[in-house]
């Protein structure tokens, strides 16, 4: 799938992953809509990359569907889709003597994994729709975690949303094949995300010595570069892909 000229939706774009992705996309020619909550920076961002900006909760049925059609409305048809909206949360399934709160549990688990579902199955029934361009309609790029496989504690609602991703890849990929759309996820390891550059300097220099190699956080720039390579070979499909310097995740 080629950028030039191309229609693109990435979720959580107004920072962080998917603010790279978005900048990184924009600059080879796509055109880009960047789905966030957060209104100013949106905006701003989108404006920098001469993109557009949708405020949009993506675990909301209808506001998904109305942020797309605006997004065609604008560019056409997506052809790229790229999840990256979500949010975390650390806490123990008992603690304290008391249970996990089941609501901050379905919160993480709504708009990490049925988020990015809702997202995906919304966009996939309009680029259906679209010719095909070389042997392809669409793309569709996920954002896991390595929580997926190495959850630490405290992370039991986080990586069950992140494990679900994975765990929905290869079968949506598969739904997909008939209509020629490719699904891919990334599930990243410790990078320098909004999250992570709240912490102290000495913090964040103290997590980046734990990945193997590169021994550092990893760069926002770094998954927008695995992102486009997604996009741009035709026979990654159906896979998830680890971006974490070989880093496997201890208990705490």
């Amino acid at each position: 799938m080629e950028f030039h000229n191309t229609a693109a939706i990435v979720t959580g774009g107004a920072s962080g992953l998917g603010g790279a992705t978005a900048a990184l996309f924009a600059s080879l020619g796509a055109k880009v809509t960047i789905f966030d909550m957060n209104e100013a920076l949106g905006a701003s961002h989108a404006s920098a990359i001469g993109g557009r900006f949708e405020k949009v909760d993506v675990a909301h049925d209808e506001a998904v569907t109305q942020a797309i059609a605006n997004a065609e409305a604008a560019h056409g048809i997506a052809r790229i889709l790229v999840n990256c909206a979500g949010i975390g949360l650390a806490m123990k399934t008992v603690s304290r003597g008391a249970s996990h709160p089941l609501d901050q549990f379905c919160k993480v688990i709504g708009v990490n994994l049925i988020g990015s579902f809702n997202c995906i199955s919304k966009f996939a029934v309009r680029a259906a729709e679209a010719g095909l361009v070389a042997e392809e309609r669409g793309v569709i790029i996920n954002t896991a975690s390595i929580a997926a496989f190495d959850g630490q504690i405290g992370q039991a609602a986080y990586a069950a949303s992140k494990g679900g991703i994975v765990g929905m890849t290869l079968p949506i990929a598969r739904d997909l094949a008939d209509k020629a759309i490719r699904v891919c996820t990334i599930a990243p390891g410790l990078f320098l995300t909004p999250l992570l550059m709240g912490l102290p300097e000495a913090a964040r220099e103290s997590l980046g010595k734990q990945v193997p190699f590169p021994s550092r956080l990893g760069q926002p720039s770094e998954y927008a570069m695995l992102a486009r390579s997604i996009v741009e070979n035709p026979m990654l499909n159906g896979e998830t892909i680890r971006l974490d310097g070989a880093i496997r995740m201890a208990p705490r």
